[in-house]
């Protein structure tokens, strides 16, 4: 089924959608170097996106008006979107308090833009993970906006999402129902084979967030919080492939086992997975490892390596009505759903 025929498809939800909402653009003059820059042609389309000066080419969708985001998602079979910010203006690099005051101007203004859009928008703010403590106090004003969590990164200040520092954040977000999106850096690692054959995109980016949800796993974070929702983007990347070496190194070897008392497969069980593998056959071979239940659309909207029919990767499948509804609204609407009563982490 292809997304010329939307209205069979008629409100699915896209999870993965980045944007900047047109507050949060540089002014003239402006100095925030975590603000991007848009111009537009005299029709208003734009016609190209900077940050700090440098021209992002891998944007290829409308990335600020939010009318027209959801006019695209629309033809394309998507009725619902969970945005979040573009990666690049989350502030990783900044001393705690002014990451800090930068994740509230960002969490403020999307929450602003779902209140203007009642039933078509959801969105993940930002928090400064640079600092654990302060990243949960931020989330939970986050949530008490209206935002269903946040979005982070793999690392951030040398930290990696197991790290113990981190542990604050992750207590709230499980209290507070959160979910927690984890998207790569775009950073390529830091290893200049990256730099060539945009490999940093294409390979690092999945070998980054697998590194995260690895991390995640074996330092033992969903046996201390097991109500935790977290959602890898790019279908894991490269994890769903090295669980069972996982599982054997926590076997044989007592570091893996230093913060992780279960098997990793159970920890693997709690994680949350996107559409976003450019490929049918590994998709259906993901839906198979975690079940239906943990896979949720994705289109990684605005961005060259997005998909052009997110819907149309899901429902080529071929599986059950009642799996194909679950990845495309039904896990959605479940995962992001206000928690009733308290949750698990201390």
């Amino acid at each position: 089924m292809s997304a010329a025929t939307p209205t069979v498809l008629h409100g699915a939800t896209d999870v993965h959608v980045h944007v900047t909402v047109e507050s949060l653009l540089a002014g003239p003059g402006g100095s925030e170097r975590w603000r991007p820059t848009v111009a537009r042609d005299h029709d208003g389309r734009q016609v190209s996106v900077e940050l700090g000066g440098r021209p992002m080419r891998s944007i290829v969708r409308e990335l600020s008006r939010l009318e027209v985001v959801l006019e695209g998602s629309r033809a394309r079979g998507v009725g619902r979107l969970v945005v979040s910010p573009w990666v690049s203006t989350l502030p990783l690099t900044m001393e705690p308090a002014a990451a800090a005051d930068v994740c509230r101007v960002q969490n403020e203004a999307l929450a602003r833009a779902v209140a203007a859009h009642p039933g078509e928008i959801q969105a993940f703010g930002s928090v400064p993970m640079v600092d654990g403590e302060l990243a949960a106090e931020v989330l939970g004003e986050a949530v008490a906006l209206g935002l269903v969590g946040a979005e982070v990164t793999p690392s951030a200040a040398g930290m990696w999402l197991g790290d113990p520092k981190l542990e604050p954040f992750f207590a709230a977000a499980d209290s507070l129902g959160a979910t927690v999106f984890v998207h790569p850096g775009t950073h390529g690692l830091g290893i200049d084979v990256f730099d060539e054959y945009y490999l940093w995109n294409a390979v690092a980016n999945p070998v980054e967030t697998a590194i995260a949800g690895a991390h995640l796993v074996m330092a033992g974070t969903f046996e201390r919080h097991p109500g935790l929702r977290v959602l890898l983007a790019h279908g894991g990347g490269v994890l769903p492939g090295v669980v069972g070496r996982l599982e054997r190194a926590h076997a044989v070897r007592p570091e893996s086992r230093a913060r992780l008392a279960r098997s990793p497969r159970w920890s693997f069980g709690q994680l949350h997975f996107d559409t976003v593998t450019h490929d049918r056959a590994l998709l259906a071979s993901l839906v198979a490892a975690v079940g239906a239940s943990h896979v949720l659309l994705g289109s990684d909207h605005p961005f060259d390596m997005g998909s052009d029919d997110p819907v149309g990767d899901v429902t080529a499948l071929g599986l059950a009505p009642a799996d194909e509804e679950a990845i495309l609204r039904g896990n959605a609407a479940e995962l992001f759903a206000p928690r009733t009563g308290q949750g698990s982490g201390a």
